[in-house]
């Protein structure tokens, strides 16, 4: 839906494939994106380096979430349910299944090779929380509380430390939804922010409301803030 919907206004839509190095999974994901968009510019001269972004969910999600600790290439960046702190999250359980998280970090798909008292300086390395400060890049989050895949306190802490460092960032939060929204009118919403906020940083155009003073909790559901601001 993304590629149709983007490239049809105008974006130039891209998915790299990322090849891993055991252990090193946010220098992985780095090498490899930064190889692709250099292609991507090579075999497209009309595509304008200073107006890119990032997005991802989940995996994609702390992907996009790690790499703007590492470049400002970016416009702006969005990040859906990401692992933001691989210690705390190593710790946690699959509010789903029950399972631990454990195994995921040390041989899934994080792909660290260990526990972190083997090798504590990989989990620092490749956990974004560590490196807030670094970020120049305007994030938008999402992460749902009622995600049983990645506990939503991941992005709550991603999102504060950006609020606390005086970030421009953004945080979606569907109340009772999972890993990745069910309800149309949420996935409906999240899709028109999303282009709002890459259309405001990537193409120029309006701000929308929710972006300059947010939706306050008593209007959730009534007053969405999706009108632009013309100034």
């Amino acid at each position: 839906v993304y590629a149709t919907e983007y490239t049809s206004a105008g974006y130039v839509f891209c998915i790299p494939d990322i090849r891993y190095e055991p252990g090193h999974p946010a220098k992985s994901a780095y090498d490899c994106i930064m190889c692709g968009t250099d292609h991507v510019l090579d075999i497209l001269p009309n595509v304008d380096s200073n107006r890119m972004a990032l997005q991802g969910q989940s995996w994609g999600g702390y992907q996009t979430a790690q790499l703007v600790t590492m470049t400002d290439r970016y416009a702006a960046a969005m990040a859906g349910a990401p692992v933001a702190n691989m210690f705390s999250a190593y710790g946690g359980i699959r509010w789903g299944s029950g399972r631990s998280r454990m195994s995921q970090y040390e041989h899934g798909q994080s792909r660290i090779g260990g526990t972190p008292w083997e090798y504590p300086v990989r989990y620092i390395e490749n956990s974004p929380i560590f490196f807030v400060d670094k970020i120049n890049t305007p994030v938008l989050i999402m992460h749902n509380d009622s995600d049983t895949a990645v506990p939503w306190y991941q992005g709550i802490e991603f999102f504060v430390a950006l609020r606390r460092l005086g970030k421009p960032a953004w945080f979606l939060n569907y109340n009772g939804e999972p890993h990745w929204p069910l309800k149309r009118q949420n996935r409906q919403e999240f899709n028109i922010m999303m282009a709002q906020f890459f259309d405001y940083y990537l193409k120029g155009e309006a701000m929308p409301v929710w972006m300059e003073r947010c939706v306050p909790a008593i209007e959730k559901g009534i007053n969405q803030g999706y009108e632009l601001i013309n100034r």
